[in-house]
């Protein structure tokens, strides 16, 4: 029975029920952020692409390495024409507190009530999480690429990699 109940928690948090791909358009948001701004999908349609790292819970052994990468490595992503964030299902609060401690010079968003989550189809319900994944948007809205083979400690170089493979414009 526990090896039952294991893997069915293990199912639930590895493997989306309606899985967003490449080319479909990416759930438009409201989400306040650890900058005390609030960032709307709508607001970068048809001006630049959106990098959205999704991340399960902040202060968290990967999740903590993730945000150093982006920190310490985000002139690699920044030297393109995006917007990137960090997004978990944490309080604005909470994301503001991880965010100082490992001086994120990038907004990292907050779904305390994990709808964006579900509607990027990362949120584990049982627990009112989000999967690990990045998602790589278009100016024009549209999902470039859906990356859930995340590796935390080069999060920002494999981040920087995608956005040159899938021809984002450096800025010039």
């Amino acid at each position: 029975m526990i090896r039952l109940a294991s893997f069915l928690l293990a199912a639930l948090t590895s493997l989306p029920l309606m899985a967003l791909e490449a080319g479909q358009p990416a759930p438009d948001f409201t989400l306040q952020a650890s900058n005390g701004k609030t960032y709307s999908l709508a607001d970068f349609k048809g001006k630049q692409a959106v990098v959205i790292a999704w991340f399960p819970k902040a202060f968290t052994k990967g999740c903590t390495i993730e945000c150093k990468s982006l920190a310490e490595n985000g002139h690699l992503i920044r030297d393109y024409d995006v917007t990137y964030f960090m997004a978990s299902t944490d309080e604005v609060d909470t994301n503001k507190k991880f965010a100082e401690k490992h001086e994120a010079d990038f907004p990292l968003l907050s779904d305390p009530d994990g709808a964006v989550a579900k509607a990027y189809d990362v949120r584990v319900p049982v627990a009112n999480i989000a999967r690990r994944t990045t998602f790589y948007i278009g100016k024009d809205g549209h999902i470039l690429k859906v990356d859930d083979k995340i590796h935390p400690a080069t999060s920002a170089e494999d981040i920087a990699k995608t956005l040159g493979e899938l021809g984002i414009p450096k800025k010039g």
